[in-house]
């Protein structure tokens, strides 16, 4: 199934986990990447970080992206709240990658068409404010002893799904 697929990465530390992400998004065809809240990002047009801390970030960032960030559509926004009920609006419907007492098993989620999905800091997860906004919640189970998975290979996990399911 044809899917318009965007990503939200909030709160995430990692500048190498922000352009394995970017590859990532890239390689499964995502139409957008929001990178919101304290997500490091790659320069951009009227950057208003000061120029040697925006190069730093960015070489960091394309030290794993491989060129991503320059290829696929991103954009950064310190407004998370307003980057989904803009989202909305454009009728898409949001996914939080998380588990929660609410979440749905990946392989029993009904994907839509415009979809968005969430995924949030590595240690913390998503903010639970953040949470009260999506539509849904989703969460890939685990056989293993440990209780998630590293943001990009769960990314990597949903949006193949997405793509291909």
């Amino acid at each position: 199934m044809d899917r318009d697929i965007v990503v939200i990465a909030d709160n995430i530390r990692s500048s190498h986990n922000v352009g394995s992400l970017l590859r990532t998004c890239e390689g499964i065809g995502v139409n957008k990447v929001y990178l919101t809240g304290y997500t490091p990002y790659p320069n951009k047009t009227h950057d208003q970080r000061l120029p040697h801390i925006a190069n730093k970030v960015t070489r960091r960032i394309a030290k794993t992206s491989l060129g991503a960030e320059l290829s696929i559509k991103w954009d950064f926004s310190d407004d998370f709240n307003g980057v989904v009920e803009a989202l909305k609006k454009q009728n898409y419907e949001i996914i939080a990658v998380e588990l929660s007492k609410d979440s749905i098993k990946l392989s029993d989620l009904k994907i839509p068409k415009k979809v968005v999905f969430i995924f949030g800091n590595e240690r913390t997860g998503i903010e639970e404010q953040h949470l009260a906004l999506t539509d849904a919640t989703t969460y890939i189970p685990m056989l293993g002893s440990k209780e998630s998975f590293n943001v990009v290979q769960a990314a990597a996990m949903v949006l193949y799904a997405a793509r291909y399911n």
